[in-house]
């Protein structure tokens, strides 16, 4: 691959078979074109942000290494979510799988479905210290 960026994105479930999705995501993003999963981190059960009542999640992140636009990487996700059956209804809801790009190389972005760092990284520990697990990887 030419033009090759690590991205760092997170994955999250708390539906269903929760590991199983985290499988299924992991599987999912290594099969997309000019994209390898580099490694994943350690998963965690952390709970619920916002005010929905709601089960816990389990959280992992993992580093791709690709050579897509974040835009289109994004789109892969998107499409990921559908077919683990991911609807989108409400805000901090509850989810069968959520992706999310949490940093792609040194690049920043604010449109309005994307934005990069992803604006919670700060806010969100247990992404912090996934993306700790994993940086030595992408060097």
């Amino acid at each position: 691959m030419t033009g090759v960026e690590w991205a760092f994105v997170a994955l999250g479930s708390n539906l269903g078979d929760r590991s199983g999705y985290l499988a299924f995501a992991r599987n999912r993003l290594a099969a997309i074109p000019a994209t390898e999963l580099v490694a994943a981190s350690s998963i965690e059960e952390t709970l619920p942000l916002g005010d929905i009542d709601q089960g816990p999640y389990l959280n992992q992140m993992v580093l791709l290494s690709t050579s897509l636009s974040p835009r289109e990487l994004l789109g892969h996700c998107f499409q990921i979510e559908g077919e683990a059956g991911r609807v989108r209804q409400e805000k901090w809801g509850a989810r069968t799988l959520d992706l999310d790009i949490v940093l792609f190389g040194d690049q920043t972005m604010s449109d309005t479905d994307l934005k990069i760092p992803h604006p919670e990284y700060p806010n969100r520990v247990f992404w912090q210290r996934e993306v700790a697990e994993l940086e030595h990887h992408a060097r």
